[in-house]
């Protein structure tokens, strides 16, 4: 097994999109963008490797139609540190050596660019105090409007992050962290917002992956509050970098969980294109 092994989840199960790894995004099944994005990370350095990690059979044959690795994890998975965990567990069995660093790249994040993922895997090389490593953008003010816009058909997709002056992070949220009391002083004192979106993508050294499981779950992961996998790391106090990344231009959206979402990836691709797959900076 590589160095760094990025892991897909993909569950074919979703209450608002069902089936939605598999459905098209511009005539491409959006389980396979995101394999793209994880194929365009692993060619631009030595080391790396990616694998969906799936509980589906028509995701498995899917896979396997289009040559892309693939690995089975149970249907009891309650979110996707724990199938990531999973997953390395079961390559682990197959005689693969472990991963130094697990990135998990949710499998409904197809707008999420490549260099954002080296970004992540970069900050672990250079700074490997934390035991997770997380992207964010810090949004204009243009971009901040969109998400409040977008909140109003979508309330729960899209999560902010507040950090401190290293970058750690301090909470996540599905509101719109932090609130801005006076926006019109706020606009004037500079052009980007306070709010920084997290993007949906992790990177765990594998010891915090390891431990994930015998840690004391945090109210905020539970689905009828935050439901933010995240935070258990941070209510056992285990240090969660934030990284933040440049869109370079493009536009953005959080993961793809309604017809809504997926309107408004295809309108994005309309108008940027896609990402270059044979250059990842």
């Amino acid at each position: 097994m590589a160095r760094v092994l990025i892991v897909i989840p993909a569950r074919y199960h979703s209450k608002r999109l069902p089936g939605k790894p598999l459905r098209e995004i511009a005539g491409v099944p959006m389980i396979e963008r995101v394999a793209r994005v994880a194929a365009s990370v692993c060619r631009a350095a030595g080391d790396r490797d990616h694998v969906v990690a799936t509980d589906h059979a028509d995701i498995e044959r899917f896979c396997r139609s289009r040559g892309l690795p693939i690995v089975m994890t149970p249907d009891t998975c309650r979110d996707g540190t724990e199938r990531c965990r999973l997953a390395v567990e079961a390559l682990e069995r197959e005689g693969r050596k472990r991963p130094h660093l697990i990135v998990n790249l949710q499998g409904d994040n197809p707008l999420c660019p490549p260099w954002v993922v080296s970004a992540v895997i970069r900050a672990w090389e250079e700074s490997p105090g934390a035991a997770v490593y997380t992207p964010c953008v810090r949004l204009d003010w243009k971009e901040y409007d969109a998400l409040v816009e977008a909140k109003k058909t979508t309330p729960f997709s899209g999560t902010t992050v507040l950090v401190d002056k290293h970058l750690r992070a301090l909470a996540f949220s599905k509101a719109i962290l932090p609130v801005i009391r006076r926006p019109e002083e706020a606009r004037c004192a500079s052009p980007l917002s306070p709010v920084r979106r997290h993007v949906g993508l992790y990177a765990y050294t594998y010891e915090a992956l390891r431990q994930h499981a015998t840690l004391e779950e945090s109210p905020y992961e539970r689905a009828e509050v935050e439901g933010l996998e995240q935070a258990r790391f941070l209510h056992n106090a285990l240090p969660v970098q934030a990284v933040e990344v440049d869109y370079r231009g493009r536009e953005t959206t959080a993961g793809v969980d309604s017809e809504e979402d997926i309107a408004r990836v295809e309108a994005i691709l309309a108008r940027h294109g896609e990402f270059d797959s044979s250059r990842e900076e």
